[in-house]
């Protein structure tokens, strides 16, 4: 027997957030695989005060991704910092306050496992568990984490608020540490061989994990991930091997990178982020939804390639 419902409603904020484009994306592909719509996806702009008019009565579920994020912390003045809690907090909170009155089911905000603070240092390693209790440290975690508490705020038995704590997001187009790792894939012939763990997400599983959070309406904490921890050497191998460019491991590079994450300012931090280790406990991935993630590393990186990216 066809399956008759009516097509989930979901209003898509951040008109070209890479986020709000990959799931619209994503979402229209399956709707052609399945020969059916079972998604009816629109995005808008949150830029100035035009979208205060529009209704959202018609739709099921809103996906929040207007934000501001990769925040070079270093270089960050007083005001852009202001602009940090004004989009990421502020605005987030107007939306869901509107998404409420006009009678939209489920608020979705895209969060960041930022809000635990960076990653451990090299050779040091961060894991989140149920216990671990969010500690941003600095303005865009923190900008995110207020945000957070005051959604939860506005939760009751017919608004449910979804927060999902990503990590590190990669696909086509993304932004953030893979672009880089990609370029440096592309043209080094050798790289460091540090022992490092990361938890991340490929797009299009995300993409996944939203369609079944809209199918089922609901609310609470969540932390979609890959279902493997990833190193920076497997992320780069991986990018070689997909770009057909031959990378070798060179443990003579290690020693640099540990030198190079002590040091001062910028280099360390960046140091720092790309060779450090964040995990999330796994069990906490998979409590709610699974099978949101149909490929591995090397096929995911294969697939970007094969998207012309």
């Amino acid at each position: 027997m066809q399956d008759q419902r009516k097509p989930i409603r979901i209003l898509i904020t951040g008109q070209n957030s890479y986020l709000g484009k990959s799931t619209d994306r994503y979402l229209h592909n399956y709707n052609a695989a399945q020969g059916r719509e079972y998604y009816r996806v629109e995005r808008i702009s949150l830029r100035g005060n035009d979208w205060q008019n529009i209704s959202f009565a018609e739709y099921d579920s809103l996906f929040h991704m207007a934000g501001i994020a990769h925040a070079d912390v270093g270089k960050a003045s007083e005001e852009d910092k202001k602009q940090y809690y004004a989009v990421n907090c502020d605005l987030a909170v107007e939306t869901a306050l509107k998404a409420k009155r006009d009678g939209v089911k489920q608020f979705v905000y895209m969060s960041s496992v930022i809000v635990y603070g960076e990653s451990a240092p090299v050779g040091a390693s961060k894991h989140i568990t149920e216990e671990t209790m969010p500690r941003p440290s600095n303005f865009y975690g923190n900008s995110k984490w207020q945000a957070e508490q005051r959604l939860r705020e506005l939760e009751d038995d017919h608004f449910h608020v979804a927060i999902l704590r990503t990590p590190m997001v990669y696909g086509r187009g993304s932004k953030g540490n893979f672009p880089m790792l990609k370029k440096m894939a592309e043209k080094l012939p050798v790289f460091p061989t540090m022992t490092n763990a990361r938890s991340m997400i490929y797009v299009e599983h995300l993409a996944e994990f939203l369609r079944l959070l809209a199918e089922s309406g609901e609310g609470g904490i969540f932390f979609p991930q890959n279902e493997m921890y990833t190193s920076t050497w497997d992320m780069v191998k991986a990018i070689g091997d997909a770009s057909g460019k031959r990378i070798l491991p060179c443990k003579l590079l290690d020693p640099l990178v540990r030198l190079a994450a002590k040091c001062p300012g910028k280099i360390g931090r960046l140091t720092n982020k790309a060779f450090g280790s964040l995990t999330i406990d796994q069990a906490l991935s998979r409590r709610t939804f699974d099978g949101y993630c149909r490929y591995s590393l090397e096929e995911s990186i294969r697939k970007i390639y094969e998207m012309g990216d």
